[in-house]
């Protein structure tokens, strides 16, 4: 194909993501905006007022909230501070919460914890819909004057030396072999004097960014876990709003994680597990263990009568503090999950995405107001985040997933002990000694010889309420790509997956997918198994990216708008 000549267009501010964390970021900078240049009408304030500046938002999925999943409560303390009077505003919050419990699951018994551990308290947090939030946020956001460009996905950075001049948008239009066909529009070249990537877990661009400029130096490597969740529509009048259950045990007994379940108005549950992806089990299934997770007593009889109405899955970092990468470079800041800011000791992120976004933007108006934005004056967002509440979240549980990963029961002592010592436990700062990928382990060496037919890896029943298939549970998400476009999951060595990977761990994505975008299929002129992508179920969670035990498969972009069309999750 011949080179492609792309549209310029110059911007003041550009971030990437309109997610929670860019989203505040976008509100918060334009509030700083408007409250500085009314000072200086108002006299209040010497100086000259800021001119109009251009601040865009690009935002892969086909609208904002598309791509927004979470669990989710919510700590409101960042929401409180970016909208002051977010309820009377119309926020779209679920529930306030009211009552929360821990509960550890035997295969059919359930025990629940006659104390709930401090990080699982809630009492104060809010239940909510991550989509319906960002929705808000970004009708908000629009109306004070930013531009939000839904459907462009950004697929590389613009390096000028040392500095982050900006992002390259994907083409639209390509066929299946990378071909404009009629519709064709070339990606843009977004020239940007300061760039803020808030994509979420796994951020493409900020993967290129940071080796680009070595972020991650002398950091722990960041380590993932992996969530699904489905929302069930319950009679009229059989849940009580603001309820916050979480469970440990069944149905996870090679990995480490647990389960939750909330409810909302609208006799709603939201019902999830969680794992870690530094499993060592090659096929771990969450969309099999949350069904599986389903058929306890405890569980069964809470969903009795409900009908699961929407479905969906992503990645979490899960490093926290140790993990975070250096935050700033000349021309660019992160925030959010794309720099492993979670909680993940209190299972909360959202609140420190919203916070750092809101830090950014302090920054950004501060260099906006000097035309600077060189890495030395950027520097001031990393002391920004050191000086908050995102720090003192994050240090209190900066070797939690260094423990827990070493096994629920093995693990407690060492958890009890980092609760006594403010989260230094026996030894700070705890290493990760591996990434998610390279600790799977054979299949003969986690189920021996029974492998898939062991009875903890069987599906149940489905019947189409309240059990689904991996596909059927697809179809909830509202997944669309086009089919004539490029397949966005890259296998660098098919052969790998043939050989290698099928015999010692019998192709670990197959099964950790939780959209069925990967499968061994029969070739027709052989009984031989051979990987086909399907990529059009992608819902862009991210996880063959992390935990392919060969890093055999790369996660990109695809043309913007195409993904899951989340609503409610």
């Amino acid at each position: 194909m011949a080179e492609i000549e792309r549209e310029v267009m110059d911007v003041d501010v550009l971030i990437v993501g309109g997610g929670c964390a860019g989203l505040s970021a976008a509100h918060h900078l334009m509030t700083k905006i408007e409250e500085h240049n009314q000072a200086v009408d108002e006299g209040k304030k010497s100086g000259a007022k800021i001119p109009e500046q251009m601040v865009v938002v690009i935002e892969k999925g086909g609208e904002v909230g598309a791509h927004s999943f979470s669990g989710a409560v919510m700590n409101p303390i960042a929401l409180s501070e970016l909208v002051p009077e977010f309820k009377a505003q119309g926020c779209p919050v679920e529930s306030e919460v009211t009552e929360d419990a821990v509960y550890y699951l035997t295969r059919s018994g359930s025990l629940k914890f006659p104390i709930t551990p401090e990080p699982f308290r809630n009492h104060g947090n809010l239940v909510i819909s991550m989509s319906k939030l960002n929705r808000w946020l970004g009708e908000r956001v629009e109306g004070k004057g930013v531009n939000i460009f839904p459907g462009f996905a950004g697929v590389a950075p613009l390096i000028d030396g040392r500095t982050l001049a900006g992002v390259r948008t994907g083409d639209r239009g390509l066929n299946k072999e990378g071909e404009p066909k009629g519709n064709f529009e070339a990606g843009l070249l977004l020239k940007s004097k300061l760039t803020i990537f808030a994509e979420g877990s796994r951020g493409s661009l900020f993967k290129q960014v940071a080796k680009e400029f070595d972020l991650f130096a002398g950091k722990n490597p960041e380590v993932f876990e992996h969530g699904v969740k489905e929302v069930i529509q319950m009679p009229t009048g059989t849940v009580k709003p603001g309820q916050v259950f979480h469970t440990a045990g069944f149905p996870l007994s090679k990995s480490v994680g647990g389960g939750f379940l909330y409810t909302g108005e609208k006799d709603q549950i939201i019902l999830g597990i969680v794992a870690y992806l530094d499993t060592e089990d090659p096929l771990f299934d969450p969309h099999r263990e949350l069904q599986r997770m389903k058929t306890h007593p405890f569980i069964a009889e809470k969903i009795k009568g409900g009908k699961v109405i929407a479905y969906g899955g992503k990645t979490l970092p899960a490093g926290g503090w140790y993990s975070m990468p250096k935050l700033y470079g000349s021309g660019f800041l992160v925030c959010g999950d794309s720099a492993s800011m979670v909680d993940v000791r209190k299972l909360k992120g959202i609140h420190l995405a919203m916070k750092s976004g809101m830090l950014a933007a302090e920054t950004a108006f501060e260099a906006i107001c000097e035309q600077n934005f060189s890495e030395g004056k950027l520097k001031v967002y990393q002391e920004k985040v050191e000086s908050s509440y995102i720090k003192e979240d994050l240090y209190r549980s900066r070797n939690f997933h260094q423990a827990l990963s070493k096994g629920f029961w093995a693990s407690l002592p060492l958890l009890g002990l980092q609760e006594i010592t403010g989260g230094r436990g026996l030894s700070d700062h705890m290493k990760i000694e591996h990434r998610d990928a390279e600790a799977t382990c054979a299949v003969l060496d986690v189920w021996g010889v029974q492998g898939l037919d062991h009875e903890e890896n069987q599906l149940p029943k489905t019947d189409g309420t309240l059990f689904f298939d991996k596909l059927s549970s697809v179809y909830l998400t509202g997944a669309t790509h086009d089919e004539d476009s490029p397949n966005h999951l890259l296998i660098a060595d098919k052969n790998i997956c043939h050989e290698k990977c099928t015999s010692e761990y019998q192709n670990p994505c197959n099964h950790f997918c939780p959209a069925q975008v990967y499968e061994m299929v029969a070739a027709e002129a052989s009984q031989e198994k051979r990987i086909f992508v399907n990529y059009t179920n992608c819902i862009h969670c991210k996880a063959c990216d992390i935990k392919c035990p060969f890093e055999n498969i790369s996660w990109a972009p695809p043309e913007g708008g195409g993904g899951p069309r989340y609503s409610m999750t």
